[in-house]
């Protein structure tokens, strides 16, 4: 393995992040397939969590097509370097992994419902990759905004550690924590999929299913 794939498969540390720029990257200003803004314009109740699932094209058409999810964007999260380019963050420079946002209302979809599909459509075992895709921006991760997310989404973990064990998969490596600074992907990767019916997808899971609510 060469010096330049070892670091894209090490997290940057604060001297060595890119130093990125003090404004956002432009962005789509509304959701492609349902309307509804990116940035604003919420019910009241709504709540948002941060998923990250490999590359963020087929995680985002997976939680948009979800009942009880309002609306969906993709961007950046859980690294160091403000506003980051996609390409920058894919040079393993900047600390962020790919970042589906799900705002979603919690009295139509509850968060038990959210964390199934996120832990039953990858493999939360590889570290930094997902599949075929290597890199830190392919880490799984899950950032969480109220205190009842992260306890479901500790126990969520705990519960299905031992399923996918069971079946030969090892421990699970998922970044869970709060909820940093989110910056916005760039307007083509927003609801890329929709845009480009027969684009990349890379969703793939271990066949190992972790039930909504259930205690293993």
């Amino acid at each position: 393995m060469t010096l330049f794939a070892r670091k894209k498969l090490e997290l940057p540390s604060a001297e060595t992040a890119l130093v990125g720029r003090s404004t956002p990257i432009p962005t789509a200003d509304s959701h492609f397939v349902n309307g509804r803004p990116l940035q604003g314009g919420v019910p009241e109740g709504a709540a948002d969590i941060y998923l990250g699932m490999g590359c963020f094209w087929g995680a985002e058409r997976l939680f948009w097509t979800l009942p009880g999810v309002w609306v969906t964007s993709v961007g950046y999260q859980g690294g160091i370097t403000p506003n980051p380019t996609y390409q920058e963050v894919c040079s393993g420079q900047t600390g962020h992994t790919e970042i589906v946002k799900v705002t979603y209302l919690p009295s139509e979809i509850s968060i038990d419902e959210v964390l199934a599909t996120f832990w039953n459509n990858h493999d939360p075992t590889q570290g930094m990759r997902q599949g075929n895709d290597r890199g830190t921006q392919y880490r799984s991760a899950i950032y969480t905004t109220t205190a009842e997310q992260a306890e479901a989404a500790r126990a969520s973990a705990a519960d299905f550690a031992p399923r996918l064990s069971a079946a030969g998969f090892g421990a699970i490596t998922t970044e869970i924590g709060p909820a940093e600074t989110y910056f916005y992907a760039e307007d083509y990767h927003q609801q890329y999929l929709a845009r480009n019916p027969g684009g990349y997808c890379g969703i793939a899971g271990t066949g190992v299913t972790c039930p909504i609510g259930t205690k293993v």
